[in-house]
C-alpha cells in the first residue's frame, strides 16, 4: 500500500499539484486519471521521488519515504518497478541486456541467475524469442512489453506506469493492459498507472483517483466512475467516449 498525504507541487508561479491526499491499494490496479496536463505525471514522479514536492508525505507500507534518510530510501527503490511512457529502452542494448539493467545495477547476483530471472521475464510477457533483438528492431507494443519485463525483473513490491498505452493502437493497448493487470495480481504488487485512456479505466481500473487542475476531485471504483456527479469527470469521460467513436470510423 501506498499513502500521500497533502501533495503539493509548483514550478515557478503555477501550482501544478495541490494538497493531494489518497491511497493505492496493494494486489491492485490504482488508476490516476485526467486530461493532459492536469498533473498526473508530476504526481507519479513525486510519489517514486523524481521530483521532490514542495510539501507533503509519501508512505510505502508505512515507510516514510519523504523523510528517509539515504539508506531507507534506496531500500524502498530497490522495491520499485517503473514502465516509463516512451518504454525507455537503450537504444544500444539488445533486449536482454536491456532488462537486465536493474539487476545490473541494484543487485550483484551471478550473470548467470540475471541471465536466469530477464529469460523468465521475457517469457512472462510474452518475448522469450526476442533476447537478441535490438530495440530498433521492435514494434511499440513489444517496446512496452519489455519495459513491463525490465519494470518486473527486480521482483517489486510497486510497480509504476506512465501511460503505458501512449502511441499504441487500440487492440495493442488492451494487450498491455491485461498484461499490467496480470502481473498485479499474480505478485500482488501496488500499481499506479497514470492514463487519460477511458478503455483502460473501464478495462482494469479497480481504484481510481481522477485529477483535475491539480487537484484530485474525486476517487472511486471503476463501477461508480460513470456516475460519479462531478461535472469535470462526467466531461473527461463524455470527451473520451467522443474521440474514441471518432477513431472508430
Amino acid at each position: 500500500m501506498i499513502r500521500i498525504n497533502d501533495i503539493s507541487k509548483s514550478f515557478g508561479d503555477r501550482l501544478v499539484l495541490d494538497t493531494i491526499s489518497g491511497e493505492f491499494e496493494k494486489g491492485k490496479t490504482n488508476l490516476i486519471i485526467g486530461a493532459s496536463g492536469t498533473g498526473k505525471s508530476v504526481l507519479l514522479k513525486c510519489i517514486v521521488g523524481l521530483i521532490q514536492p514542495d510539501q507533503g508525505t509519501v508512505f510505502y507500507d508505512r515507510r516514510n519515504f519523504s523523510e528517509a534518510g539515504k539508506t531507507l530510501k534506496t531500500e524502498i527503490r530497490r522495491e520499485i518497478g517503473m514502465l516509463f511512457q516512451g518504454g525507455a529502452l537503450f537504444d544500444s542494448k539488445n533486449v536482454e541486456q536491456n532488462v537486465m539493467f536493474p539487476l545490473d545495477i541494484l543487485t550483484t547476483m551471478p550473470l548467470a541467475d540475471k541471465k536466469e530471472r530477464v529469460h523468465f521475464c521475457l517469457q512472462r510477457v510474452g518475448l522469450e524469442k526476442a533476447a537478441s533483438k535490438m530495440p530498433s528492431e521492435l514494434s511499440g507494443g513489444m517496446k512496452k512489453r519489455v519495459g513491463i519485463a525490465r519494470a518486473i525483473v527486480n521482483n517489486p513490491n510497486y510497480l509504476f506506469c506512465d501511460e503505458p498505452n501512449s502511441g499504441l493502437d487500440p487492440q495493442t493497448s488492451i494487450l498491455i493492459d491485461e498484461l499490467i493487470s496480470e502481473i498485479t495480481h499474480e505478485y500482488n504488487i501496488t500499481t499506479i498507472v497514470v492514463t487519460h485512456d477511458m478503455n483502460s479505466v473501464l478495462g482494469i481500473g479497480e481504484k481510481i483517483m481522477f485529477i483535475y487542475m491539480g487537484r484530485k476531485l474525486w476517487e472511486g471504483s471503476q463501477q461508480d466512475v460513470m456516475n460519479s456527479g462531478v461535472k469535470e469527470l462526467d466531461d473527461f469521460v463524455f470527451v473520451n467516449k467522443v474521440m474514441k467513436s471518432l477513431k472508430a470510423r
